[in-house]
Order: C-alpha cells, then structure tokens, then sequence
C-alpha cells in the first residue's frame, strides 16, 4: 500500500457556494488540480509534455469557469463585479506567465505550481465566491431574484 494520499486537495462541503452548477465547476476544478499533482509525481520522462498539456487542459477549464462564473455575477449585478474579474484575470496572468517561464527553460517545480493552484482556488472558494453567494442568497431571500438569473 502506498503511502501517498490518493488525492492531494479534497472537496470538503464547506467549499460549497451552495449554487450547484458553480459547485460542480468548482470539484472539477479540484479533480483537475488532483490529475495534475498525481502526474507531477510521475517519473516518466513524457511529465514535461504532460504538464503543458494538463496546464492547457486546466486553463481551459479555468476560463470556461470564470465565463459562466462572471456572466452570472453580471446577471445579479454583484457589487464587486470588477474586484472579482480583477482576482480573476490576475490569476490567468499569472499561470501565463508561469507556464511561459517554464517553456523558456526557467525551473519551476511543477509540484510547486499544483501548490500554488490548490491555494489560490481554495481561498478565493472560501472567500470571494462565498461572498457572492451570500449576496445571491440575499437576494433570492427578499424575493429579489428569479431563478433564472443564476447559474442553477
């Protein structure tokens, strides 16, 4: 038996914004971050193709996610809409650059980089987009919102 866990970050309900389609997104997510840490284990020589190829996968992913994510926010007419793209765009700049730095023969240690994703969206799960949630819940709650205009 192995002594490594079988998943590096797990979905915990508290990471719940309580709007399934964003929760769905947000445990894919996760199981991408999961996929990514497993293969950076691997000794295989092809990890390097691997990596850049589970990066452009993630990425994808992680744009689709912010779309779906900020069109809702648009639709409820969120208060903190532009910090919230902000938080988002920075972060694909970010990963950008990182994965450019690495084509360009810069170390990054691709344990590190699966790091840095399990934290970042960990913590804007447990902060940013739970504050969202409480606003659409508000919302819901007085009556002010159709259902249609989440992303449920």
């Amino acid at each position: 038996m192995s002594d490594e866990p079988n998943h590096f970050v797990e979905w915990d309900d508290k990471y719940s914004v309580g709007i399934p389609l964003i929760d769905e997104q947000h445990k894919e997510l996760i199981r991408l971050t999961n996929e990514l840490y497993k293969n950076c284990l691997s000794r295989d020589s092809g990890v390097h193709d691997f990596f850049f190829s589970a990066i452009r996968k993630a990425m994808d992913y992680v744009k689709h996610h912010f779309s779906v994510e900020e069109k809702m926010l648009e639709n409820v007419q969120y208060p903190r809409m532009a910090e919230h793209k902000k938080q988002h765009e920075d972060f694909i700049l970010k990963i950008v650059d990182d994965v450019k730095n690495f084509s360009d023969g810069m170390k990054i240690a691709p344990n590190s980089f699966v790091r840095f994703l399990r934290d970042w969206i960990l913590s804007h799960i447990a902060i940013e987009d739970k504050q969202y949630a409480a606003y659409i819940m508000d919302l819901k709650k007085h009556g002010k919102l159709d259902v249609q205009h989440t992303a449920s």
